[in-house]
């Protein structure tokens, strides 16, 4: 690929219309919360996970229902508490005595768009359940491997305040979110309009796809050919070395984040009706990506604070 790019879209006008028209049907949907659902189709077209850290009833549920409504996906919800097991995720292996075989019986994990509610809930061995599904969209049970339907879309949710009875999502389990995000309270005029308004629940029952399965790996496709020059790597890979040795990070970012900065940046690229990534994709979406990713020291701040002075520290050439 060149390493200039052209001013082109690189979707036909059918597809582009579509995708449109679903981020304005999920917006209509999910009110006040334009970033939040357009940070939601960044992780779908750039086939990532998202994480949603916020308190209860402020619209994480009603985004899973409404992006699985509009992109023709099926939906699964599962409530983890502490007492769930691996199994009761990704299934189980039953014998039956008639055909003298074990029987493989999947788990909700078996879907296009899981919600993983509460997942701090959970003791670590099923959080870990899912971590393979959501890094090879795939599970293992009794040594045999079941491929997940395709697209395979986590979002999961945790609650931040209340960490009684909680189990922290460990390193490795966090790497797996593309991005993690938060919801907040709505405006004054929002909450008025989603308090007068229709169910949120009937409009979302009624609401048309818009996209199918096959749309959008056709958009997870062209995501991979939007053009990223020498110039922009050469800034995620400057944004990538500042956290390894900014002041107050313990642990810096990996180059598997960088992959995933990368990714998302030519989704919202593509989202945007560009055929190539700008410095500007990547600030906007460094937060997102890289907050949950930096281990800090205990006294330096929240990782959203780090992630908004590695930006500032970093010059763009």
């Amino acid at each position: 690929m060149p390493d200039s790019p052209s001013n082109r879209a690189m979707l036909p006008d059918r597809q582009r219309e579509a995708l449109s028209r679903a981020q304005r049907q999920v917006n209509s949907l999910v009110l006040g919360k334009k970033d939040a659902v357009t940070m939601a189709f960044v992780a779908l077209l750039a086939d990532g996970h998202i994480l949603i850290e916020d308190l209860p009833g402020l619209g994480k549920t009603t985004l899973a229902h409404a992006l699985a409504a509009t992109v023709g996906l099926e939906f699964q919800r599962v409530q983890f508490t502490s007492d769930l097991l691996p199994s009761d995720v990704v299934g189980v292996s039953i014998y039956d005595g008639n055909a003298r075989r074990f029987e493989f019986h999947a788990g909700p994990v078996f879907t296009n768009v899981l919600l993983a509610d509460e997942i701090n809930r959970a003791p670590p061995r099923t959080q870990s359940a899912l971590l393979e599904a959501m890094a090879e969209h795939q599970v293992t049970v009794d040594g045999t491997t079941h491929a997940l339907p395709d697209p395979f879309f986590v979002i999961a949710t945790q609650n931040p305040l209340d960490l009684a009875g909680t189990y922290p999502l460990p390193d490795s389990q966090l790497d797996r979110f593309l991005l993690r995000l938060n919801l907040g309270y709505p405006d004054a005029d929002t909450e008025r309009e989603l308090l007068t308004g229709s169910d949120r629940r009937a409009l979302i029952a009624a609401a048309l796809p818009l996209l199918s399965g096959g749309d959008l790996l056709v958009l997870r496709t062209t995501v991979t050919e939007v053009h990223a020059s020498a110039a922009l790597i050469d800034y995620v890979q400057a944004l990538l070395a500042r956290s390894r040795h900014h002041p107050g990070v313990r642990v810096g970012l990996s180059p598997r984040a960088g992959l995933a900065l990368l990714r998302a940046a030519r989704a919202l690229a593509l989202l945007e009706g560009r055929d190539h990534a700008l410095p500007d994709d990547v600030q906007r979406l460094f937060p997102a990506i890289a907050a949950h990713r930096l281990v800090a020291d205990a006294d330096a701040g929240s990782g959203d604070m780090l992630a908004q002075a590695i930006l500032r520290a970093v010059a763009v050439d």
